[in-house]
């Protein structure tokens, strides 16, 4: 990958429906160039932009699991949770015999009760902690945080891309396919999903790039009607955007887990500053023992050490840590984690 590569990235990091035109124009590329440079990352399997249903819309709280089971059953154990729709991020940590990752599920479903349903068999697992993600921190992005890969935006690039956000269609949504319809958006309180916004959301969670009028043949809308209806789920915040990025495939092999105890009145100001670092990808306050939880993803054991014992250990209010090593990804979020590659699950 090289700086355009990145500067791509940065970009749909922060409009990830941008059209091609305008990744090219921040990039200070061609229109052309950047389709070429965004379909050769995709084709690779190193990086997916897909929609997601923000959880509190079905009336779901996210959830850490961290599974302790039986190394001889730990392969099985470990396909069978990251197929489940309910779970997003899956991972293998060192030792092999642990999965960490994020459940789905109504808040009055705590404790075990929230993998009942998820374990294919309880005979295989030795231990289950469960806690409840409290709050998730970032830095004003609507797509994933981690920035580590390269690349630069300028600032009027970064606020080209907010300002067009609302506005550009993607190539091949014209203001012909629109039907003529200018009906006003739908109020933004009290949004939700219906029966008929399944296929959309299905399509977007495929692909979250997909054109309005693509979505419009998907969904048997016309295409004013997908707009209005994307602007409104998007604005509400029920749907946002995940820009999914395989970081092993960008030459940063150390992925870990930092569980902290922070000083309860220090804990906003701490997740705000570490969400703030490049190589973090993702911060929340935790519920039980350590009440931080941040993903950190760094070049190689060296890079790792040199984070924690500068980034890490100049941010006040840290009273204790300790550290999970991510050896293996099931599951990005939407997307499986096969061979190296982010695909679609079936």
């Amino acid at each position: 990958m090289d700086d355009v590569d990145g500067t791509i990235l940065r970009a749909l990091q922060v409009y990830p429906r941008a059209s091609f035109r305008q990744l090219g124009e921040v990039a200070g590329i061609s229109e052309q160039t950047a389709a070429r440079c965004y379909q050769a990352l995709r084709r690779a399997g190193v990086m997916r932009v897909v929609g997601i249903v923000r959880p509190a819309v079905r009336g779901h709280s996210e959830w850490v699991a961290r599974v302790r089971c039986r190394p001889d059953r730990m392969e099985p154990l470990a396909a069978s949770l990251a197929r489940r729709r309910d779970v997003g991020f899956a991972y293998v940590v060192s030792g092999g015999a642990e999965i960490i990752c994020i459940i789905r599920s109504p808040i009055g479903a705590g404790g075990d009760d929230v993998l009942l349903n998820a374990l294919p068999t309880r005979a295989s697992v030795i231990d289950v902690r469960i806690d409840l993600v409290l709050h998730a921190f970032d830095v004003g992005l609507p797509a994933s945080r981690w920035t580590g890969f390269g690349g630069e935006l300028s600032e009027s690039a970064r606020t080209l891309l907010i300002s067009s956000a609302t506005a550009s269609p993607l190539p091949g949504d014209d203001e012909a396919g629109t039907g003529g319809e200018d009906v006003p958006d739908e109020p933004r309180e009290n949004v939700r999903l219906g029966d008929d916004d399944a296929p959309l959301v299905d399509a977007l969670t495929q692909d979250g790039r997909l054109p309005h009028r693509e979505l419009a043949r998907i969904c048997g809308w016309t295409v004013g009607r997908v707009r209005r209806r994307l602007r409104t789920l998007e604005r509400s915040g029920a749907l946002h955007y995940d820009v999914e990025i395989l970081p092993e495939r960008l030459g940063f092999g150390l992925s870990a887990t930092l569980w902290l105890t922070v000083t309860p009145s220090a804990i906003d100001e701490v997740g705000a500053a570490l969400a703030a670092h490049d190589e973090v990808a993702f911060a929340a306050a935790i519920s039980g023992e350590h009440n931080l939880m941040v993903a950190v993803i760094c070049r190689d054991t060296d890079d790792f050490y040199r984070y924690l014992r500068t980034r890490v250990a100049s941010v006040a209010g840290i009273l204790g840590y300790s550290v999970s090593i991510r050896v293996r990804r099931l599951k990005q979020n939407a997307s499986l984690v096969v061979q190296g590659r982010l695909i679609q699950p079936v």
